[in-house]
């Protein structure tokens, strides 16, 4: 399940759930719903990645991240998929929640998430062997997050909610990015092409920083152009955090880069939550 990457799954649910509690529309039981939803959307993917990943042989004793317990053996690969599906049942089972409060988008949303779940290293098309991983986990992790939390709860997506999705992403992005680039070498090996084999060292390190960066910069953006207040600047409180994590990227290779995979996990989350204490202080 990788626990330590879930906080990143709750930071766009908690994002969208501040905006809407700010424009009088929040609401608790499909806050929780689409809180479940997310969670077990990234849990499900975690077990489709341990899978998939071992069956196309990308996942061996080399590997320098956590334990796979496909690869090592601990579940049949039969096993992980059954646990697959009834984890992503039960998104679905929540998703029909959603869906009979705001209709067909939510579905088509949730089908889609699911989907891009499962393909993201199985199915005809891995995306994460083609590069691809980094945009889809910025799409749904981040914009439909926070927005399709929004939307639960209001019925519609206000401007903020859409402009405040784009640092939640950017952020969940870097943990991707970290994850690459801790399994360069791996991952070149077994031919999966991720943007962070394709960039290598280097230009992957340039890409955790700049998903960074731009999270922050948004923050002030989004508050001169009179779609949030100043106070969102208490996101800001989480630099520190995100800076000694940068500097682990920036410095460590290999297994020491589990901890920075976990940091920015934490960033994600105290972001969002350093942020909805700036709304209610405003």
């Amino acid at each position: 399940m990788r626990p330590k990457t879930l906080p990143a799954a709750a930071s766009g649910v908690l994002m969208g759930s501040a905006l809407a509690w700010r424009d009088g529309h929040f609401q608790l039981l499909p806050a929780l719903a689409a809180l479940a939803v997310a969670l077990l959307l990234q849990i499900g993917s975690n077990v489709a990645n341990d899978v998939y990943d071992f069956e196309r042989g990308t996942d061996t004793s080399e590997r320098q991240g956590p334990l796979r317990v496909t690869q090592a053996g601990l579940l049949t690969p039969a096993q992980v998929k059954r646990g697959m599906w009834i984890i992503f049942a039960l998104a679905a089972g929540l998703g029909l929640y959603l869906a009979f409060l705001r209709g067909w988008v939510v579905i088509a949303i949730g089908l889609a998430a699911i989907l891009s779940a499962i393909a993201y290293t199985g199915g005809p098309f891995p995306l994460g062997y083609y590069g691809l991983g980094d945009l889809f986990v910025f799409i749904f992790f981040g914009v439909a997050a926070v927005a399709g939390t929004y939307f639960v709860q209001a019925g519609s997506v206000s401007a903020a909610a859409w402009w405040m999705s784009l640092p939640v992403g950017l952020i969940i992005t870097a943990i991707l990015v970290v994850n690459n680039l801790r399994d360069i070498e791996n991952d070149r090996k077994g031919n999966k092409l991720t943007l962070a084999v394709r960039l290598g060292v280097r230009g992957t390190r340039v890409e955790y920083l700049l998903c960074m960066v731009g999270a922050y910069l948004i923050v002030p953006l989004a508050a001169a152009l009179g779609l949030i207040p100043w106070a969102g600047l208490l996101a800001w409180l989480s630099l520190p955090l995100a800076i000694k994590t940068a500097r682990t990227v920036f410095t460590q290779a290999g297994r020491p880069l589990n901890a920075a995979l976990a940091g920015t996990g934490q960033v994600a989350l105290s972001f969002s939550l350093l942020f909805g204490v700036g709304l209610v202080v405003s």
